[in-house]
């Protein structure tokens, strides 16, 4: 018997290279799921093949920033000068039906929705270890090794923010670190201050 119906928000996030994302996707290729993942909304204008609200939810600067000014963002960023963030009624809407979404993103996002759902579950994916973060990087062959080693330096100030998460998962193996994710889903569904209120009004029907 399921206590609480209510939807969760689990927070996947750690530092840059760690795998966040190659952890997210393990998550949703797995056949005991029930998860959905939270879209985001962009000013970018959409690549090839993407598709709107499927990819991004893609708006307008002017649209965009009125949501900002009517606090209708979870939490938002820039990046090459385009606005990212996530949409708070999409996410609202899918814990009232009873779904459990999941977010992936920066450490700095992170800590924005922490103070707007403090309820969420936040989970930091750390790497083993330096070296395997860097290598991990190196490997991506998409930056050169100045920009590896900004990001390395920026690991060790993320990491020191571990502490502000509920739980903290090392992406030592893909498939183990999932499934770690799954059964923290599953504890924090019985937690004693998410279900007591549902149990009294079971016991006193």
């Amino acid at each position: 018997m399921k206590l609480d119906n209510q939807g969760l928000l689990i927070v996947i996030s750690g530092p840059s290279g760690v795998g966040k994302g190659t952890v997210r996707k393990a998550l949703f290729q797995r056949s005991d799921h029930d998860l959905e993942y939270s879209i985001s909304m962009t000013t970018r204008k959409p690549r090839e093949g993407e598709v709107d609200g499927v990819d991004y939810y893609f708006v307008s600067k002017e649209e965009f920033e009125e949501r900002i000014k009517n606090d209708q963002f979870l939490e938002y960023a820039t990046f090459v000068g385009n606005y990212y963030g996530t949409p708070k009624d999409k996410v609202l809407d899918k814990l009232k039906s009873g779904s459990e979404v999941v977010l992936e993103i920066e450490v700095n996002g992170a800590s924005q929705i922490k103070k707007k759902m403090p309820d969420a579950v936040f989970i930091f994916i750390a790497p083993p270890t330096y070296d395997a973060l860097e290598k991990r990087l190196i490997s991506r062959g998409t930056e050169h090794s100045d920009a590896i080693k900004e990001r390395i330096e920026k690991a060790h100030q993320e990491i020191k923010l571990a502490s502000q998460y509920d739980y903290i998962v090392i992406n030592d193996e893909v498939d183990n670190a999932a499934d770690r994710i799954m059964a923290i889903i599953r504890a924090e569904h019985a937690k004693t201050t998410r279900t007591i209120d549902e149990y009294l009004k079971l016991m006193e029907e």
